[in-house]
């Protein structure tokens, strides 16, 4: 296989079509798959979550049912979810689907425990019914089945490496490579990366026009007299917007980036925006966007899944890069960019899941419109500060490493902070 046809298929696997936030959608679908396994609706279902999903799960609307958290995310993949609807699992809900699910709660039935485990990302669902039993355990992304079971008898079983931020499988991204391919692919190769703009301006437009969450993007949007009828206010006030319906439970799909719906907004919105206000071609926003997507995905490589740090400064950055270009930026000026957003962003932290992620994912784009101007007026944070190297794929690295590895007792302490309010 080319290269360009292994990074067109790493592309299609990491920006995927998600309904709500990935962490209780990825419990659901577990559920779902356990629920399968066992033939019947479970009686008893015992949920094992690592730490961080938890943390992602605990504050956020499931779509279609106006309640937030687990328990009802539960109820749902066992009563109504399908397995083979992926990150969509709960695309069949409905009123009667979602009564039934507070029954299910009220029942008593449904229990979460925190799982002691090395593993950001792990859900191990025990479903209980008729006499049999069945588990279904996913880790390392949020699709990924590692051991399904039935009354014993094992069925599935993978190898689970703990924190795997890239598969072996995977061609390891630089942002050279990043670069190019963006550039050079064949623009029929990369057509597909407009249905991220579909999917996530459909998403921003109707929340323009409703009252999710905190309403951030009407904020910005609906205030001229505070932030003009401007470039920026367009760019942040519509990426904001996608998020606080996300975020308030809204059952229509957003494109995903990595495993996060909420990144895969950061990396298309900002894009689209900025493409629309400066009547970029549709080849400059097909490129545009492909540099955003596959940016985040190189950055996610290094940091992995779930992390301390808010997944908002990956995506964001990734946008970076994509308006930078839009501003007629070469390759030079997305690696100042990208430094400059380390020098920004980096420290961030992730405290769940839940509306007020609108003003995070705002502020990494108000940032990301900075560090792009910036950049292009030829100015860009240097190896003597901070924690940027003079190599942007280092100064990468120094971000992740921060997220990844220096955070570990920042993300302990926010979740103890979060379980004991």
């Amino acid at each position: 296989m080319t290269q360009t046809l292994q990074i067109i298929e790493l592309i299609q696997r990491e920006v995927l079509p998600a309904i709500g936030c990935t962490e209780p959608i990825a419990v659901a679908l577990a559920v779902a798959k356990a629920s399968e396994t066992l033939g019947s609706v479970p009686q008893k279902i015992t949920a094992r979550l690592s730490a961080n999903i938890i943390k992602n799960a605990m504050g956020v609307g499931i779509p279609g049912t106006g309640m937030v958290g687990l328990p009802i995310a539960i109820a749902l993949g066992a009563t109504i979810g399908k397995s083979e609807y992926q990150l969509e699992v709960l695309r069949d809900c409905t009123p009667e689907a979602v009564e039934n699910g507070r029954k299910m709660i009220a029942d008593g039935n449904i229990s979460v425990e925190l799982k002691p485990t090395d593993e950001k990302l792990y859900i191990e669902i025990e479903v209980q019914g008729n006499g049999h039993s069945a588990i279904a355990t996913i880790a390392s992304n949020h699709t990924n089945f590692v051991h399904i079971e039935r009354d014993g008898k094992v069925l599935l079983d993978k190898e689970c490496c703990p924190n795997v931020a890239v598969n072996s499988s995977d061609i390891r991204l630089n942002m050279r490579m990043v670069y190019d391919f963006a550039m050079e692919t064949p623009l029929d190769d990369i057509r597909f990366i407009l249905e991220s703009k579909q999917l996530n301006d459909a998403v921003s437009r109707h929340s323009l026009g409703e009252k999710y969450g905190h309403e951030v993007g009407r904020a910005m949007t609906l205030s001229p007299e505070l932030f003009g009828e401007t470039i920026y206010a367009h760019v942040v006030g519509r990426t904001a917007a996608a998020a606080d319906a996300r975020m308030d439970g809204c059952p229509m799909a957003v494109m995903s980036n990595s495993g996060s719906g909420n990144q895969g907004i950061a990396a298309t919105m900002p894009v689209v925006a900025f493409a629309d206000d400066v009547h970029a071609s549709e080849e400059q926003l097909i490129r545009a966007l492909t540099l955003s997507h596959l940016t985040a995905i190189f950055i996610k490589q290094n940091l992995g899944r779930l992390s301390a740090l808010c997944g908002c400064v990956v995506a964001s950055t990734g946008s970076a890069c994509g308006i930078t270009y839009l501003m007629g930026g070469t390759y030079d000026n997305i690696c100042h960019a990208v430094k400059n957003m380390v020098a920004t962003l980096t420290g961030m932290l992730c405290d769940g899941a839940k509306p007020s992620c609108a003003l995070k994912l705002a502020t990494g784009v108000s940032t990301a419109l900075m560090c792009a101007k910036l950049a292009m007026n030829g100015h860009f944070v240097s190896s003597i500060e901070g924690i940027v190297d003079d190599s942007v794929d280092k100064s990468v690295c120094n971000m992740t490493s921060v997220g990844r590895d220096g955070m570990l007792e920042t993300d302990k302490l926010v979740l103890n902070i979060m379980t004991n309010k």
